[in-house]
C-alpha cells in the first residue's frame, strides 16, 4: 500500500474490450490468414472467429482493451481505489456489464460512453504456445465521440488529472479527443504519455500520430512497433537504440520536458532512451513452463510503470516495476493478476 494518494491523478482513453481467449492450432491462425503476434482490426472475413472460439475451444472472457488494461494492473499495484480514471465506449449489453465489473472491482474509476445500439467490442486472443495474436472487433468502442469528454463532470475529471495516458490504437477511433487531452495536458504543464500499440497504426494511421507526437512526453512501443515507425517514417536504420533516439528528437512541443522513449522487447532488455542517453533494464526471463500466455505483459509493463509514475518515483524505479508487471501478467491468463503485488523498489 503507498501513501494516500489524490483521486483521479491518472485519466486515460482507449477501446474497452472483452478479450476472448483461447488456446488453438496454427491451422486456426492460417484459417483466418493470421500470424504469430500479431495485433489486428477484425475485417469481415474475421468475424465467425468470435462465436468460432466460444463454441469450438474452452475460451475465456477476460476484461481486455490495452488502455483500460494498463490501469488495473496500475490500480491493483497501487491498492487505493479510483487513482485512475477511464474513458471509452461500450454498448448496453452483458459484456459491457462483465467489463464494468472487472474494471470496477479493480479499483478502477470507469466512465463509459453507452451506445445502445451497437455491441460491446470483443478481442479474439489466440494462443499458440508462447504466442498471442489478437484481431479486435471494436465495435461499441469505435463510436467514442468527443462531447463525452465535454460533459460537465467528465470535463472535470480531465481537466483535474496530473496524469495522461492514450493508446495509439485510439487514433483509430478519434484523434480529436486524443488531441484536446493532449493540449489539456500541455496547457497545464502536466505529462502525456502514449503507446506505439501496433505495428498497423503506423502503417496506416501516421498522419494523426505525427499530429499528436509533439504533445508525447513518454512513448512507450516494443520492437516489432518502433520498426513499423521507422519504416513509415523512412528512417534508414534497424538498430532500436537509433530508432529510439530519432522519437525522443521528433518535434516537440514544450522543449522544457524533453521526450523519453522506452522501448521494450520481449525477453531482451527494456530501452530507457532520453536526449543523449541511453539506459539498458535487464528482464528477469521466465522458464516455458512458467509461461500461461504473454497477452497483456505490454499493458501490464505500461501499468506497473504508471503506478510509480504517478507517485514520482524515479524513471528506473518505474521501468523495475513494469518489468515485474509484466512478469507477474505472462504467469496468468490474459491480463489478470493473483494476489497481492510483491513490486519491491
Amino acid at each position: 500500500m503507498t501513501s494516500t494518494l489524490q483521486e483521479g491523478i491518472l485519466v486515460g482513453c482507449g477501446n474497452p474490450l472483452l478479450d476472448i481467449s483461447a488456446s488453438v492450432p496454427m491451422d486456426f491462425l492460417k484459417k483466418y490468414e493470421m500470424n504469430e503476434d500479431d495485433a489486428i482490426l477484425a475485417e469481415e472475413r474475421h468475424m465467425p472467429i468470435y462465436r468460432e472460439l466460444v463454441d469450438g475451444f474452452q475460451a475465456e472472457f477476460l476484461a481486455g482493451g490495452s488502455v483500460q488494461n494498463s490501469l488495473r494492473i496500475a490500480q491493483w499495484i497501487l491498492g487505493q481505489p479510483k487513482v485512475a480514471v477511464f474513458f471509452g465506449c461500450v454498448g448496453e449489453d452483458e459484456y459491457a456489464d462483465i467489463l464494468m465489473e472487472k474494471a470496477r472491482s479493480a479499483g478502477l474509476d470507469v466512465h463509459y460512453q453507452i451506445k445502445k445500439d451497437v455491441p460491446t467490442g470483443t478481442c479474439a486472443v489466440l494462443i499458440t504456445g508462447t504466442h498471442r495474436s489478437l484481431c479486435a472487433n471494436l465495435a461499441a468502442a469505435n463510436n467514442f465521440t468527443i462531447d463525452h469528454l465535454d460533459q460537465p463532470h467528465n470535463k472535470t475529471l480531465v481537466e483535474n488529472a496530473l496524469y495522461y495516458y492514450i493508446s495509439g490504437f485510439f487514433l483509430t477511433v478519434n484523434p480529436p479527443s486524443i488531441m484536446q487531452v493532449a493540449a489539456t495536458a500541455l496547457a497545464k504543464q502536466r505529462p502525456f504519455l502514449m503507446n506505439l500499440s501496433a505495428p498497423f497504426i503506423s502503417q496506416f494511421y501516421m498522419a494523426p500520430l505525427l499530429a499528436v507526437m509533439p504533445y508525447v512526453d513518454i512513448i512507450f512501443g516494443n520492437e516489432a512497433e518502433a520498426h513499423a515507425f521507422a519504416t513509415a517514417q523512412g528512417w534508414p536504420t534497424e538498430d532500436l537504440r537509433e530508432i529510439g533516439k530519432r522519437l525522443v528528437a521528433l518535434d516537440k512541443l514544450n522543449p522544457a520536458r524533453p521526450r523519453i522513449a522506452i522501448l521494450t522487447q520481449g525477453c531482451d532488455p527494456v530501452l530507457l532512451i532520453q536526449r543523449d542517453s541511453v539506459e539498458e533494464f535487464p528482464v528477469t526471463r521466465l522458464a516455458v513452463h512458467e509461461i500461461v500466455d504473454t497477452n497483456g505483459a505490454g499493458d501490464a509493463f505500461v501499468g506497473g510503470f504508471l503506478s510509480q509514475f504517478v507517485q514520482g518515483k524515479s524513471l528506473d524505479v518505474c521501468i523495475r516495476c513494469g518489468n515485474y508487471a509484466a512478469g507477474h501478467i505472462i504467469k496468468n491468463p490474459g491480463c489478470t493478476y493473483t494476489g497481492e503485488p510483491q513490486f519491491v523498489e
